[in-house]
């Protein structure tokens, strides 16, 4: 029986919206303010939480990100990667296990050694827990297949929005803010993606640092238009009989208090004198001449650890942040001559390096405990390489986990066999055994895990995360 893998890349226009969604660096209108919920309370250390999803665009290549470094499972990874096979002495051994972590990564080394970086393998998105016998008997439009694998937008949208169906419009993150009632929204450096969408809100979407947050064309002192700002703020004061009017005026309101508030802080660059010598020190080596971050991510996660140091301000013991790094989907040039160095090598160079400097913030703030880093993406890469000297679209991948409370210096999950058309590879034919790996972890338990140390309950689990009941025992998976 041949199914379901005869997709090519249909979606490529839709990758590409994806990858060009742009950091706002300019000033932000109201209206792209509204549908916040600000309350006064203000977050303590002691009980202050924050999640940081950081969604890598495009399919990040999980087989060379975390790669088996024992004699057995290396030979055939490498029997089958060919001139994409990361070599065993160049990996990043992660001491008490048998994996290593691509070169490109040794900002994470001493994460790993000092317990607070656990790899988990083979996550996707999944209806309830699958053999590869039961995937292959379903029909294609079977309710236990998630909708439209192998594609970029859809599979995006699954990841984002914890379920398995592409018709979701509501976030896992927008849900989860929604459910415990999080001072704010969750907040964004990386574009408006559906992850933080919740059915009364959408994510506050925050500009790279350096830039003004505050409504377009009134940021100016000149008397005109603060004059101007003055009346619209007038009028927003005033209070109004109609409902809809009401709650129109009341988003005016709290987005101009907003961006008052968080304008100052948004605006202060690694290399700014207003920036503290904690985040300074965490960042210096990824921070330019023009005293700014000099990648896109560096850039976005010393904006998040800015602004979980600056909390008081911010407010809420509780935030979820979204930051993203796109260019993942590499289907040809994946390296260059020599296996350690080319595309996803440069690319994974900026997100280790980034990561290593935000979880660095974090231990000099004292914030370590408090704040945990995970990894999401499309999709992983095939095992098998292309002709393009690439990978193509395949299912389960694997991610990263940091911070303090990680349960580190262990893997969790189950690292798929290495084997083309084996148990793990849902290619059955011939031509189909390029190994697109069947999940062994699902995106329900990965956020369910993420979610219940962020203090969700039973009860809220299953409201945020749909098809976590048909996982049974197996909610959580231990690595927090």
């Amino acid at each position: 029986m041949t199914k379901k893998l005869d997709l090519h890349d249909l979606d490529a226009l839709v990758l590409q919206r994806r990858q060009l969604l742009k950091l706002a660096t300019g000033a932000l209108g109201v209206a792209g303010l509204s549908g916040l919920a600000l309350g006064p309370r203000l977050a303590h250390a002691a009980d202050y939480r924050a999640l940081v999803c950081v969604f890598l665009y495009g399919g990040n290549d999980g087989l060379n990100t975390i790669v088996p470094t024992d004699t057995t499972r290396h030979n055939q990874y490498s029997a089958v990667r060919k001139g994409l096979a990361l070599p065993r002495a160049s990996l990043l051994g992660l001491a008490g296990s048998d994996y290593g972590l691509h070169p490109s990564l040794s900002a994470l080394s001493s994460a790993w050694n000092d317990g607070h970086l656990a790899p988990v393998f083979n996550v996707g998105p999944l209806v309830r827990p699958m053999t590869k016998a039961e995937y292959r008997k379903e029909p294609n439009a079977s309710p236990l297949i998630p909708d439209n694998l192998f594609s970029h937008s859809d599979q995006q949208t699954l990841w984002e929005t914890g379920t398995t169906s592409s018709l979701a419009r509501t976030g896992w993150g927008g849900r989860a803010a929604a459910a415990l009632g999080t001072t704010n929204p969750v907040i964004s450096v990386g574009g408006n993606g559906r992850f933080g969408v919740s059915d009364l809100a959408a994510p506050l979407v925050l500009p790279a640092p350096g830039a003004t947050f505050g409504a377009e064309g009134l940021q100016d002192s000149w008397a005109p238009v603060a004059a101007r700002k003055a009346a619209l703020e007038a009028l927003y004061a005033e209070n109004h009989a109609n409902e809809m009017l009401q709650a129109y005026v009341k988003q005016q309101r709290d987005a101009f208090a907003t961006s008052a508030r968080l304008g100052p802080l948004v605006k202060i660059k690694p290399g700014d004198t207003g920036a503290s010598s904690a985040l300074k020190q965490a960042f210096a080596s990824l921070t330019g001449p023009d005293g700014q971050a000099t990648t896109m991510i560096a850039q976005q996660l010393f904006q998040i650890a800015k602004l979980i140091e600056g909390r008081a301000t911010v407010q809420g013991d509780r935030q979820i942040f979204f930051a993203q790094l796109g260019g993942f989907d590499t289907h040809g040039n994946q390296i260059d001559d020599n296996a350690t160095v080319g595309e996803h090598a440069r690319l994974l160079k900026m997100l280790g390096d980034a990561m290593g400097a935000f979880h660095q913030a974090m231990k000099n703030i004292g914030m370590a405990q408090q704040v945990t880093l995970f990894t999401q993406s499309d999709f992983g890469r095939t095992f098998l390489p292309n002709n393009s000297n690439g990978t193509d679209h395949a299912w389960g991948n694997n991610h990263l986990v940091l911070g303090g409370a990680v349960k580190g210096r262990t893997t969790y999950g189950t690292y798929p066999t290495l084997q083309l058309g084996g148990p793990d590879d849902v290619g059955v034919d011939s031509w189909e055994q390029q190994g697109r790996w069947l999940p062994t972890t699902s995106v329900s338990q990965y956020a369910a895990t993420l979610l219940r140390w962020f203090g969700a309950g039973d009860g809220q689990l299953d409201s945020i995360l749909p098809n976590l009941g048909n996982f049974g025992s197996k909610r959580v998976l231990g690595f927090l």
